[in-house]
């Protein structure tokens, strides 16, 4: 539809209708669920914008067709979904996919995601979330693409926007993004979910804003508020955060919509009265989607009519929605692309549970492998043992529309590959207690599971395990968290492995066996007693629907591990928030010192840190070099080092650079991720890596914050991870 008679559409519309677009509901059948509770009008009802999680082309095109039916100027609906990790094949978690540092892997992934979903439906998606995540505490780091790193979050910010809408929205086919969440949400107070957000904005521009940004400059066309405050207003009311920051600065021309009820929630957080305050203040700061709330239903229109909402801003929102509709080609053709034999052709497809196995074994990260416990020897007789050894739960918290149908457990892949003869499964024990269940169960409004004799049951799990492990060579241990302990709402106070778990893992180790434990979870961990117990160590998260075929591929043998960790571990719980790219303070941390920044009784470095991650291969790390010794604003340096890799095993290995400003204007990080590079070496292949350093990579936000390069001089460390490097020094000098 061409812009001016996109403009006469707009012109035709009552202010109910203009309303209507700026709303989102659950259905259109009032009847059942959260839109009952919405309390709409049957009129209002059919002047709605949009859809949430309805999926499914036959039902979608029902929805479409009595809408169309019913809808004075035959408005299309929009249907948005949250597809985060995969639609009907389920691939890895963010944070897993983070792991790869590998963009195809993400880029492979996202597409396959969204075209399952697009051939479904699906119109927009809520997908990237790009908030950085510091605090393993917080059960939304799952959900997060970039981890605790700006660079890593802008590059998978942008191959995700990429893969989810092409290069031209315009096509049919194409589906929309929805980044998330804006903005910082990933920083809230005690890793709580919907808590709190307080930092000064050249924290918030240095570490927060970049992944947004780079989104938004990559197309996305749409942005979602986050729950939490900046500056002590909440997103979804905060005009300087979305007019001036996102609007003004960053360019954003598309459609902002809030979380689920945000809207109304400002009541809760104390700065709106009532829901028309709330209303008034939300669609003031540019909110122009109520997700699930009748916020703006019952109220916008008369804030218009009382002269205290200006019609054009209405008109605004509303202008903004159309023309999303407008450009994924609703007018034309409200069903998209979407039809029953499509969607049952691309849902059906061999080809995605194949690129499922092969993005999934190149997110998992080797923590340990003592003594090359790891590839498997043949002819092992193992003892699969653990509440993750037979268990389908394995695809995380985000997995509502899977087909839990092509899902294989570990037992049935590994009975496959080496023959039922030669496995010996127990359970061992629960993932948690029953009362650490119920808790969870009840808490999300489900009945709670009443199990007697529950302490009989641990003993008999326990004694099952330990006689089958003596009968074999060797233990796989497969623990984790619950997958209802990981995503929104999960935050968790202790992010230990359950007791339950770790008893099971102990009388274990008592049988003096090899133990390679397989780690099931949703965020970082504190893994000091699982791994001092285990002889090898495999970090595979929340892997997806051929989770257990690329698990049995690595321990196998058959794909080297690859993956680096985006996130630091912690020692202990207390420590989170843990980064490595903090700051020095005026008293760093030197052993045997008592008055430094320290604790008293764990170490202050993280167990596992930023990057780290093993592999098969044994790669060595020689000969870094640097071009020049100074840096000038129009010749960039090289600096390059001397990657071998020392075995008879071919693998990929993460390269990657870092940056030290030694002294600016303001506090600078003892190191800042600046580029990686993945690289695949043959056995005892070496090859020379170079990377160019200009001055872009040297800005930040100073004290005047103004986004500058100072003067001054820098380290540069090249390594596998964050904290083996090696290192050398340039220096600026601004002319």
């Amino acid at each position: 539809m061409k812009k001016e008679k996109l403009l006469k559409l707009l012109n035709q519309m009552t202010l109910e209708e203009k309303v209507g677009q700026l709303i989102q509901i659950a259905d259109i059948d009032t009847t059942t669920g959260p839109v009952k509770k919405l309390n709409l009008s049957s009129e209002m009802l059919f002047h709605v914008g949009s859809i949430l999680n309805v999926v499914g082309s036959e039902k979608i095109r029902k929805i479409q067709k009595e809408y169309l039916s019913r809808n004075r100027l035959k408005i299309p609906l929009l249907f948005m979904a949250d597809i985060i990790n995969g639609y009907r094949t389920v691939f890895p978690i963010p944070i897993a996919q983070g792991c790869s540092w590998n963009p195809k892997v993400v880029y492979d992934c996202t597409k396959v995601s969204i075209q399952e979903a697009e051939a479904a439906g699906t119109n927009v998606n809520f997908s990237p979330m790009v908030d950085l995540v510091r605090d393993s505490r917080w059960g939304r780091v799952m959900e997060s693409i970039g981890g605790e790193d700006p660079y890593l979050g802008k590059v998978f910010a942008k191959t995700m926007i990429e893969a989810y809408q092409g290069k031209d929205i315009s096509k049919l086919g194409n589906a929309a993004a929805c980044v998330k969440h804006f903005a910082a949400y990933g920083a809230v107070e005690g890793g709580r979910d919907y808590n709190t957000v307080d930092m000064s904005e050249r924290e918030f521009r240095q570490y927060y804003l970049p992944a947004y940004q780079a989104a938004i400059e990559k197309g996305a066309e749409m942005i979602m508020t986050s729950f939490n405050t900046i500056n002590g207003i909440p997103a979804t009311v905060n005009s300087w955060l979305l007019r001036k920051v996102l609007r003004e600065e960053l360019g954003f021309q598309g459609v902002v919509i809030s979380d689920y009820s945000a809207i109304e929630e400002t009541i809760a957080h104390g700065v709106s009265k009532d829901k028309k305050e709330a209303a008034y203040k939300a669609i003031m700061a540019g909110v122009d989607i109520d997700m699930m709330s009748n916020v703006y239903a019952n109220h916008l229109k008369e804030l218009v009519e009382e002269g205290k909402v200006p019609e054009r801003i209405l008109d605004e929102s509303v202008w903004r929605v159309l023309t999303l509709k407008n450009k994924l080609g609703l007018f034309e053709n409200p069903y998209g692309n979407s039809n029953k034999e499509r969607e049952m052709k691309i849902l059906k497809s061999k080809k995605n549970l194949q690129i499922a196995r092969e993005t999934t074994s190149e997110t998992f990260v080797l923590l340990k492998n003592e003594k090359e416990v790891l590839p498997l020897k043949k002819n092992n007789k193992i003892a699969l043992i653990g509440p993750y050894a037979d268990n389908i739960a394995i695809l995380g918290s985000w997995s509502m529309f899977s087909d839990k149908s092509k899902i294989l457990t570990l037992k049935e892949v590994l009975e496959s590959r080496i023959g039922c003869e030669n496995v010996l499964y127990a359970k061992g024990s629960e993932i948690l207690k029953q009362k650490e269940i119920n808790e969870i169960l009840e808490a999300e409004g489900i009945d709670s599971i009443q199990m007697e004799n529950e302490e009989a049951k641990e003993k008999e799990y326990l004694k099952e395990a330990v006689e089958k492990a003596k009968q074999a060579d060797i233990i796989i241990l497969a623990i984790g968290e619950h997958y209802r302990q990981s995503g929104e709402a999960c935050s968790r106070a202790n992010i230990e492995i359950s007791e339950i778990q770790r008893n099971l893992l102990k009388e274990l180790t008592k049988l003096n066996k090899k133990i390679i434990t397989i780690l099931f979870n949703g965020r970082p961990l504190v893994l000091k007693e699982v791994e001092e117990k285990s002889d090898a160590l495999l970090e595979v998260w929340f892997p997806g629907t051929e989770g257990a075929n690329a698990i049995l591929d690595v321990i196998l043998g058959d794909v080297n591990p690859s993956g680096k960790l985006t996130m630091s571990f912690p020692q202990a719980t207390g420590q989170c928030p843990i980064y490595y790219n903090h700051y020095n303070t005026g008293r760093p941390h030197i052993n045997n010192v008592r008055y430094v920044s320290r604790y008293q009784d764990i170490p202050t470095e993280s167990y596992y840190p930023f990057g780290y991650g093993l592999s098969y291969s044994k790669f060595e790390y020689s000969d870094l070099k640097i071009s020049s010794n100074h840096i000038k604003e129009d010749l960039p340096i090289t600096v390059s080092i001397s990657v071998k890799n020392n075995s008879k095993i071919a693998g990929k290995e993460v390269i990657q650079l870092y940056i030290q400003d030694l002294v600016g204007s303001c506090v600078r990080p003892v190191k800042e991720l600046k580029g990686f590079k993945k690289e695949y070496f043959e056995p005892w292949e070496e090859k020379e890596i170079t990377f160019q350093i200009t001055i872009d990579m040297l800005k930040f936000w100073n004290e005047k914050l103004e986004y500058k390069a100072e003067s001054g001089e820098f380290k540069v460390f090249v390594g596998p991870n964050s904290k083996d490097t090696k290192e050398c020094r340039f220096e600026f000098i601004n002319s």
